[in-house]
């Protein structure tokens, strides 16, 4: 069986990373995969020991990235946080940083120039993550959240930075994401080597919010089940990460949807 990862994303309304932490290694979910607000609010010392304890595998750490900024101070302080976040990844051991690299910064209308400014962040703070020996994980988003979020908005574009980057720098794969790319395919066989991550949830029809709508696999249209086989055929043997972000599982008590979870995750597995 596949194994399963929860994303602390999932359950964030009602708990916190202890909370998930205990929750993982009671329903026997063996991976997770924390967001910086939940980890910086129970500690990182902290949360790696309970984590190391409960015997859990870091499937990642969400997120750095948020590279573009209307200046160069603001430039800066994005590369400065990443550093911190590298430094968190390593104490966790997390199999990697999810990049989720930035959108356009305020005002502007320069996309060459803030995915300029995406890969001048990287090539800033891959000395630091090579030394930690913490991989780069780069999440291509859907277009949709291009201008706010991320200029890097398909897988293609993300294994380009891949070989232009060289050694420690792999993909994130969220089929939310990638799905609807006609390119899907041939660019996942190009991978690889280079998937550090698989993220599922699913595309409700209709959907209510572009963000805070996803659905539970099972719920929607995404072929879960085939994206993965592209990422197994690519060599990716590691966990499923369920990334659910929405107001309607949110408000679910978190028990019952680690079970869902568990129930749909034996489906597409």
């Amino acid at each position: 069986m596949i194994p399963l990862s929860l994303n602390t994303v999932t359950v964030k309304e009602k708990w916190g990373l202890a909370d998930c932490i205990e929750g993982c290694a009671r329903h026997g979910i063996p991976g997770i995969s924390p967001w910086r607000d939940v980890l910086h609010a129970m500690g990182v010392d902290a949360a790696a020991r309970a984590i190391r304890d409960a015997g859990l595998t870091v499937t990642g750490l969400c997120r750095g990235g948020m590279f573009p900024a209307a200046d160069a101070a603001g430039r800066a302080a994005a590369i400065e946080d990443n550093r911190r976040a590298i430094e968190e990844a390593h104490k966790l051991q997390a199999r990697g940083l999810v990049m989720v690299c930035g959108g356009l910064p305020p005002g502007s209308k320069d996309l060459p120039g803030a995915r300029a400014m995406v890969r001048d962040g990287l090539e800033a703070i891959l000395p630091e993550a090579r030394a930690a020996g913490v991989t780069i994980a780069l999440e291509p988003l859907h277009p949709m959240t291009c201008a706010d979020r991320s200029v890097l908005s398909t897988l293609g574009q993300a294994l380009d930075l891949c070989e232009a980057l060289g050694e420690g720098v792999g993909v994130a794969v969220d089929v939310y994401h990638v799905w609807w790319d006609p390119d899907l395919a041939a660019q996942m066989a190009r991978a690889k080597g280079r998937i550090a991550g698989f993220h599922a949830c699913d595309w409700l029809v209709p959907t209510t919010d572009l963000v805070f709508d996803r659905g539970m696999p099972g719920d929607g249209v995404i072929d879960i089940a085939a994206i993965r086989r592209m990422a197994e055929a690519a060599g990716y043997e590691g966990f499923t990460e369920i990334e659910l972000l929405s107001r309607r599982w949110w408000a679910e008590d978190p028990d019952h949807v680690l079970r869902v979870m568990q129930e749909r995750h034996a489906a597409i597995a």
